[in-house]
Formats: structure tokens, C-alpha cells, sequence
């Protein structure tokens, strides 16, 4: 083998290697990605956020997520009916003395992103998941979107401050703090946005 030749096979070797390089550090990626949506899904599906991401005409309430009392129902926009909005109970930040859980935009979210069927049981990870990277039903949020929303939407936020029932005893949260929340969100936005199979 003369010198042109074995740089030609040391060159296709070493793009060789960089290219299972290549692939080996995605599919780490991936795999830390997909770590990191587990410990979003769990949010996601506590009964602080699947309350209200339900599949249901009406919120529900409490950790066994039982219908919201007073026949409160979704309503046209999600915000409930006409003398029975969410806003004529739930104020701007939660009123402990009352147990009325409170934060900016009280409403339920869109059915398009619901968490649940409607026999009250948690989607899959993988359906969960593929509904909130379906940009034509999340409000059109990217990856930089999704982790500004998880960042910052004030419904988010409350989730991990819920404060009070109304016998003085604090509501759940959430498995992890806010802070891991964003951090797993970023990982996965970060890893492209895998989704596990169905």
C-alpha cells in the first residue's frame, strides 16, 4: 500500500469513527431524553396538573380527582358558564383562609391537551407526550416554547405552591421540585423531544 492509499483508508477510517461517534453521543442523547420526559410525565400527571388537563366537561379536585363540587363544568372556552366562571371563585393567588386555590388565568386547559381518556384513567407516556409536541395542539409551542411555559406560565408555577385545603392541611405536589421540572424539561427539549413508543 503506498502513501495516497493509506491516506485514503486512515481519512474513511476516521470518518468512520467519527461517524459511530456521531451516533453513539445521539443515541445517549436520546436516552437521556427520554429520562428526563419520564420525570416530566410525572408532573404532568400529578393531580395537581391532571385536574385540570382532564378529558372531562369539569375540572375535578383533590388528589383522587374527584368532580369539582358546586356542578362547576368546562364551559364553551374552558373558563366554565356565564354566573359560574372560574374567576368568580378562584382569585389571582390562593386563598388559604378559604382552601380556594388562586393563581393568574384559572381555567382548564384546552381538551386538546388532555392527560386522561374518559374513563378517568392517565394517558400513556408515549400519547401524553405526543400531544404536547403536536405544535397543532399545544398553541403552536416549540421546544424553546414548551420550557418558557413550564419556566413561567403561572398555572405551572402554582402546581408546586398549591397552598391550602380548606381544613388548613397543604395540598400535594408534584414528585419534584420546580427547579428539576425545568431542568428534565430543558434535557429533553435538548435531546430533540423524544417521545417513548406507544
Amino acid at each position: 500500500m503506498d502513501g495516497w492509499q493509506r491516506t485514503v483508508v486512515l481519512a474513511l477510517s476516521l470518518g468512520l469513527i467519527a461517524g459511530l461517534a456521531t451516533e453513539t453521543n445521539a443515541e445517549a442523547s436520546r436516552v437521556d431524553g427520554l429520562a428526563a420526559w419520564q420525570r416530566v410525565y410525572a408532573v404532568l400527571t400529578h393531580a395537581r396538573c391532571v385536574n385540570c388537563h382532564t378529558a372531562t366537561s369539569y375540572p375535578e379536585q383533590g388528589d383522587d380527582r374527584h368532580p369539582h363540587l358546586f356542578n362547576v363544568v368546562r364551559g364553551l372556552q374552558g373558563h366554565g358558564v356565564p354566573a359560574l366562571t372560574c374567576a368568580a371563585c378562584h382569585q389571582r393567588a390562593n386563598a388559604d383562609g378559604t382552601g380556594v386555590p388562586g393563581a393568574p388565568g384559572w381555567q382548564l386547559a384546552p381538551l386538546s391537551m388532555k392527560w386522561q381518556d374518559r374513563n378517568d384513567s392517565i394517558l400513556p407516556s408515549s400519547a401524553v407526550c405526543r400531544a404536547v409536541t403536536d405544535r397543532s395542539k399545544n398553541h403552536n409551542l416549540d421546544g424553546a416554547g414548551l420550557l418558557k411555559h413550564h419556566e413561567e406560565e403561572p398555572l405551572v408555577l402554582w402546581a408546586f405552591q398549591p397552598g391550602r385545603r380548606a381544613d388548613g392541611s397543604a395540598r400535594s405536589t408534584p414528585p419534584v421540585t420546580h427547579d428539576e421540572f425545568v431542568a428534565a424539561t430543558r434535557i429533553w427539549v435538548d435531546a430533540g423531544m423524544p417521545c417513548p413508543k406507544p
